[in-house]
């Protein structure tokens, strides 16, 4: 039996994992899904420098958790491996689902694929918070029309002060034992920063032919694919 820590990417609170804790759950695992401060039910909860980080950091303690499998989505890949340095041997393995992953000293914002500069403009224009995306910016992502309106009904706009905190990283990221699921219609080829990371040897790929939301338009697969990932102590 492993515990799943489960962390949706932006604009999501845990009920994105909704349809994928019952697969964890029926193989015998525990699977227990966090909301960031500053979305969901915890939106109106400040974020400042690592509150994400120790939002999963203090979910893994308050659990009591040994031998944990942290799982990042997207965004959450940042403060996903930042919190499983944080929490040493209380983790056994991190799973990242089609995610960003931190460099330290990078954030979010100065790595997004569209500049750092056109980023911070949305949020500037936006209050400080990055926009829900539009409908349109779902396609070819696998999901149903029902999907992107769940999507809709639990997203947040997410805070831009966690998107534009620096990561923190004491060793190199490689160390850590990890697997790295790539959603192959979001780009059939990891980024460069990860397929340096797959060079080690405590890392793997593995591929799931969908979008990246995989937790939306392939929940089941997925739920298979993180209990595959667990490795024997």
């Amino acid at each position: 039996m492993t515990d799943f820590v489960l962390v949706a990417g932006a604009w999501l609170d845990g009920s994105a994992w909704d349809d994928v804790v019952p697969g964890l759950r029926a193989a015998g695992h525990g699977a227990h899904p966090v909301t960031l401060s500053g979305l969901g039910g915890k939106r109106e909860r400040p974020v400042g420098r690592q509150t994400h980080v120790s939002d999963v950091v203090e979910e893994v303690e308050r659990l009591g958790l040994r031998d944990a499998v942290l799982v990042g989505h997207s965004y959450s890949g940042i403060p996903v491996g930042q919190a499983a340095e944080r929490l040493g041997g209380l983790v056994a393995r991190v799973v990242f689902v089609d995610a960003c992953v931190p460099a330290d000293g990078e954030s979010f914002v100065s790595a997004w694929w569209q500049g750092p500069a056109e980023l911070q403009r949305r949020l500037d224009a936006n209050g400080g918070l990055w926009a829900v995306p539009e409908a349109g910016e779902f396609e070819g992502q696998e999901l149903t029309g029902e999907q992107i309106a769940r999507f809709f009904e639990r997203a947040t706009p997410h805070p831009g002060a966690a998107l534009a905190d620096p990561a923190v990283l004491d060793r190199p990221l490689g160390e850590l034992p990890a697997t790295y699921i790539k959603c192959l219609l979001d780009g059939p080829e990891p980024g460069d920063d990860v397929a340096r990371l797959l060079t080690s040897e405590r890392w793997e790929l593995v591929t799931m032919d969908t979008g990246h939301w995989p937790m939306f338009s392939r929940p089941d697969e997925l739920a298979a694919i993180l209990a595959g990932a667990v490795t024997p102590s």
